[in-house]
């Protein structure tokens, strides 16, 4: 939740100007100040929602929301950093700006999160508009097309084609790997030497990215539904964040086609992040269609009128 509103903080300020590729380091010096504080909102809406599910371990639950993706995304960023100090590249992290970032995680993101997590659980649950049976239904077979793989690899389709153009883009802008007001210049030869400028579009086909992610996962699992198949849950996040197979695919078509690397660091480099943000997209795009589907549920059986 923290990433899809930091994006779209970070998307609106670049679109008015406010935040300039050509300024270096504003726009990952955003991020990491926008995503340390937006631990606050991730926070409460995980734990009231945790609530919601009957969850009784707030306090585990509260440390996996604050640490797993930012350890994920560090641990890795780290390694590759030592790969580049083992190369003696000038690009290289410093240690100090290491440190840095460990602190604002440990001493701001982290907290936040803990702390907007203990009021979410401390509020009431979100309200359903039915009660469900206490014993479980047994699931009839279901129909060859409501296939769960089935559906994730159809469901990417149609959000890949709206964001293809733009995803063309960016991946041939210079790519840099920035932490703080450190920068990180991943090798040239990785991602041509351009500046992506046009936020406005970006912003566009993020708001087109959105509601396409909603719409099919909405269809699909009313499909679901009709078949009498009440596990929703993580199928709608699996089913939104199908679009993100396509995004690591053609990661490594890009990869194959456009640029020309022929060392390992280089490339290990290029799909190391390349992969972090596929698994960013993923939680983002399949966030965007549980709560779609979440709400969209809640009102047709708010409509049902029983007699």
């Amino acid at each position: 939740y923290s990433t899809f509103r930091r994006l779209s903080m970070i998307l609106v300020l670049a679109m008015f100007g406010m935040l300039s590729p050509a300024s270096r380091g504003a726009l990952m010096s955003a991020s990491i100040v926008l995503y340390a504080f937006m631990g606050i909102f991730s926070g409460f809406f995980s734990g009231r929602l945790y609530k919601t599910l009957k969850g009784t371990q707030w306090k585990r639950a509260a440390c996996l929301t604050g640490s797993l993706y930012p350890a994920i995304v560090l641990g890795f960023s780290f390694f590759m950093n030592f790969l580049i100090w083992g190369k003696k590249s000038s690009g290289a992290v410093p240690f100090t700006t290491m440190i840095a970032l460990l602190c604002i995680f440990f001493g701001i993101c982290l907290p936040f999160v803990m702390g907007g997590f203990y009021f979410g659980f401390r509020k009431q649950p979100y309200d359903h508009p039915v009660r469900t049976n206490q014993i479980p239904r047994q699931v009839p077979e279901q129909i060859w097309y409501l296939n769960p793989f089935l559906g994730i690899v159809v469901s990417g389709i149609l959000p890949f084609g709206a964001v293809f153009i733009e995803l063309f883009f960016i991946f041939s802008v210079r790519k840099q790997i920035e932490f703080a007001h450190a920068h990180l210049a991943v090798f040239q030869a990785i991602w041509e030497n351009q500046f992506y400028y046009l936020f406005g579009i970006l912003f566009l086909v993020f708001v087109i990215l959105l509601i396409c992610c909603s719409e099919i996962t909405i269809v699909l699992i009313y499909f679901q539904l009709c078949g009498e198949n009440y596990h929703w849950w993580w199928r709608s996040f699996f089913l939104s964040g199908g679009c993100s197979i396509y995004v690591f695919l053609y990661s490594i078509f890009y990869f194959k086609t456009k640029l020309e690397i022929t060392e390992f660091i280089p490339a290990l480099l290029y799909f190391t992040y390349s992969s972090l943000m596929v698994a960013t997209f993923w939680l983002l795009t399949g966030t965007i269609g549980f709560f779609a589907t979440y709400y969209f549920i809640c009102l047709i059986y708010g409509a049902v009128k029983i007699d």
